[in-house]
């Protein structure tokens, strides 16, 4: 063969090895990823500060000494809120941060990677997902549409939310007006509440004006941080909608497929540290506020009635049972999440469970 033809196999070779295999980032190569967020600039948790994705964003600089960078958008910034999805499913950007439950209409799966109503706790979610499977069938369920996930932070459990008037029956909530959102939603809706989904920054102006009677959020800091208990001042919890809320970093596979592998490592070791110091910077704010509330700003702190909570148990799993039945996915991860929690509640119940009964 001449040397003409032997160098235009070797090009023609060289382009069909390119286009068959991904891009690889090599060992000394600097990264640059874009990261966007459901969530607007500057709040606490969800965009800035302890567990934060900006905080998450700086401890994998400093951890690969600056070899890889990823410039956070909060909300707005570089794409509307819930786009993330869609954007990083076309590669337009690396990485989101956001709820998994934000997409469950694309599949009523993605639910449980967030949170389940009577569900785990920080403790036993996080055992399920790194050493139960969870992570495994996270990425199973969005192996279709080309990404990976794995947890974030967490906000740790819930507060059932902030009502005008006192709940004392389930009678109490036949047209109530109350803003909250996803499957706790639903339950509502079948006690008789008008359910309002309305964006953070609206909801405090809805309490006040009473277009809403009752409202859920987070926590007492990041209620108090709304100013939610100057509209209303009846404080509930159980946390059976949210016995913890995981974030979810979405990550587009083919570009995560490029990393190194140290790289790769780096991504996880800090995604799991803002995790944890996302919830334990929420337990010691939301202790410091929650005393602040009940002592200097008049709120009174309430635990919905058993007959309420056992109504809202039995509705739950009527509408998570259905879901399963009609959705080979759905149910193949429902079962994995309370054949899981079955198994772990032994353990958490006479452990933390006889720390809070006896000892707390």
């Amino acid at each position: 063969m001449k040397r003409r033809n032997l160098l235009r196999a070797g090009l023609v070779g060289s382009v069909a090895a390119a286009v068959s295999t991904p891009s690889v980032v090599r060992a000394q190569d600097k990264v640059r990823w874009r990261m966007t967020n459901a969530y607007g600039p500057g709040a606490p948790f969800y965009s800035a500060g302890p567990g934060s994705p900006a905080d998450f964003a700086q401890r994998v600089s400093d951890m690969s000494g600056g070899r890889m960078e990823i410039q956070h958008f909060a909300a707005g910034e570089l794409i509307p809120a819930l786009e993330g999805f869609d954007a990083v499913r076309s590669g337009t950007i690396q990485m989101n941060a956001a709820n998994s439950y934000f997409w469950a209409g694309r599949s009523f799966a993605a639910q449980y990677f967030t949170t389940v109503p009577f569900g785990l706790n920080f403790a036993g979610q996080n055992a399920w997902l790194y050493h139960g499977g969870g992570i495994d069938l996270w990425n199973e369920l969005y192996k279709d549409f080309g990404m990976i996930a794995m947890p974030l932070n967490n906000t740790g459990i819930q507060m059932t939310g902030w009502y005008r008037d006192p709940i004392t029956s389930v009678e109490d909530y036949k047209g109530l007006k109350m803003r909250i959102p996803g499957l706790a939603g639903r339950v509502y809706a079948e006690l008789g509440v008008n359910v309002k989904l309305l964006p953070g920054g609206e909801i405090f102006p809805a309490l006040e004006r009473g277009v809403i009677d009752a409202a859920e959020f987070v926590g007492p800091y990041q209620d108090r941080r709304m100013g939610l208990h100057n509209a209303a001042s009846h404080y509930y919890t159980t946390g059976w909608h949210e016995p913890q809320n995981t974030g979810e970093l979405l990550i587009n596979a083919k570009a995560w497929e490029g990393l190194p592998d140290d790289l790769k490592a780096i991504v996880r070791a800090a995604a799991q540290a803002t995790t944890l110091e996302s919830y334990s910077w929420s337990e010691a704010v939301n202790a410091e506020a929650l005393e602040d509330l009940v002592t200097n700003e008049g709120v009174q702190q309430h635990v919905l009635p058993d007959d309420i909570v056992s109504r809202m148990r039995e509705i739950t799993f009527d509408v998570l049972e259905e879901k399963a039945a009609a959705d080979p996915t759905v149910k193949k991860v429902h079962d994995a999440f309370f054949d899981f929690k079955k198994k772990w509640e032994g353990w958490a119940g006479i452990s933390e469970g006889n720390y809070y009964r006896n000892i707390l």
